[in-house]
């Protein structure tokens, strides 16, 4: 990718093996979607509206952006290992918080605290695999990372609806207490430090990481490409729901189970990742993913134009929108922390908040199209900010392989 090349030295002696990996990695997933099945609950436990109760949500996804920033390069100057600690324990402290809040505006504040304790696994789990691997075999295991995490949003909301029938809206929050206390000790005891390339630097090491990254059309190339795959997924999540409530009048029992269809074929695509990235290349795969996702997009489009609008034309190609992801994200997030090795911690963490930064402007705007807009009531409101996203996607992954060839590089290796 560059003359900067992976920091391995002592990688050998110490890996951590993927079950923590995947644990550290899950961590924010789980706290995102656990507690959806409470939110009606919460409203009358706290005397809240709807969209104070959103804002919990909202918060959470606000601090994981932001958070992303700022753990990436200090993990770059003082080492993966006790920036995963400092946040687990961040996550402990803020699900305490959460049990014991005693106003909607505290829960609030405890969100942001388990947010941004919880994303330094997510974030770092992948700069973990690069110090570890070359870019070929980081896509292979960021696959089989992601497709462990991809089972979090898909079984979390199930166990939170669960845990609300027995011990109401803070059953979640345990359970989010008690894994979080294991991933701690887990990272303490079975986590061994990866960045063997640290240098000690000055304040000003965020600044400068993310002004070298700023100057690497390769890296935004990649980046891009990860951000409006996720700008896709998320704009289906933003619409989906709405469509399926008001047009085709689905229970939320009935949502729950079509919901999993996306999250089933995520984990189908990360496993191909994880089986085929390192055999067949980065730049493929992440090609291959981006039109997989199109013919997704495609598909609900003919869908909708023919008149054909039930839960099998909206849900369905669902699962071939969640397949292009997982084979396209894994080949570009590991594309984007392999531009500048030496930054890996920087690179993932700026690319994973413009992930989450995409996906909720996303699903902002599909629901403010869908309610206030001439396509208002209507799936287009959805679909045309999909296509936007899975455009884009493919121009910026079409960039990769100019940008690589530019720089004598090949966009595989």
């Amino acid at each position: 990718m560059s003359s900067h090349r992976p920091q391995t030295q002592g990688a050998e002696a110490a890996r951590p093996s993927l079950g923590v990996l995947i644990a550290i990695s899950s961590i924010s997933p789980l706290a995102m979607q656990i507690y959806l099945p409470s939110l009606a609950g919460m409203m009358i436990v706290f005397s809240a509206t709807a969209g104070e109760i959103q804002l919990s949500m909202s918060a959470f996804f606000i601090a994981v952006a932001i958070s992303q920033l700022v753990w990436g390069p200090l993990s770059d100057q003082f080492g993966r290992r006790p920036i995963v600690i400092a946040g687990m324990a961040l996550f402990v402290i803020g699900s305490v918080l959460c049990l014991v809040a005693p106003t909607i505006e505290a829960l609030i504040a405890a969100r942001v605290v388990q947010a941004a304790g919880g994303c330094t696994g997510m974030v770092l789990g992948r700069a973990i695999v690069r110090d570890l691997y070359g870019p070929r075999q980081a896509a292979s295991m960021i696959g089989y990372v992601t497709m462990g995490m991809a089972v979090m949003p898909t079984i979390a909301p199930a166990i939170g609806g669960i845990l609300d029938e027995v011990y109401g809206w803070q059953g979640g929050f345990f359970l989010m207490l008690v894994f979080g206390v294991g991933v701690l000790f887990a990272s303490i005891y079975a986590l061994p430090e990866t960045n063997h390339g640290k240098v000690a630097v000055g304040a000003g090491q965020v600044f400068r990481s993310y002004t070298s990254l700023f100057k690497e059309p390769l890296y935004w190339s990649y980046a891009l490409t990860a951000a409006f795959s996720a700008l896709t997924y998320f704009a289906y999540l933003g619409g989906a729901p709405f469509i399926a409530a008001e047009i085709l009048q689905l229970s939320a029992a009935q949502m729950g189970f079509y919901f999993m269809f996306v999250a089933l074929g995520y984990i189908v695509g990360n496993y191909i990742s994880g089986k085929f990235a390192e055999r067949v290349g980065l730049f493929p795969m992440i090609l291959a993913g981006s039109i997989i996702g199109g013919l997704s997009v495609l598909l609900i489009a003919g869908f909708t134009y023919c008149g054909v609008v039930t839960a099998a034309s909206l849900f369905l190609p669902m699962f071939i929108l969640g397949l292009g992801n997982g084979v396209c994200l894994p080949s570009a997030i590991s594309g984007a922390v392999s531009v500048r090795p030496d930054l890996a911690g920087a690179a993932s963490g700026l690319t994973a908040s413009f992930q989450v930064g995409m996906g909720a402007v996303a699903g902002t705007l599909v629901a403010w199209l869908f309610a206030e807009s001439s396509l208002a009531g209507s799936p287009w409101s959805m679909i045309l900010v999909m296509g936007f996203g899975i455009v884009s996607s493919l121009i910026a992954a079409l960039s990769i392989k100019r940008l690589s060839t530019r720089a004598g590089l090949q966009p595989a290796e």
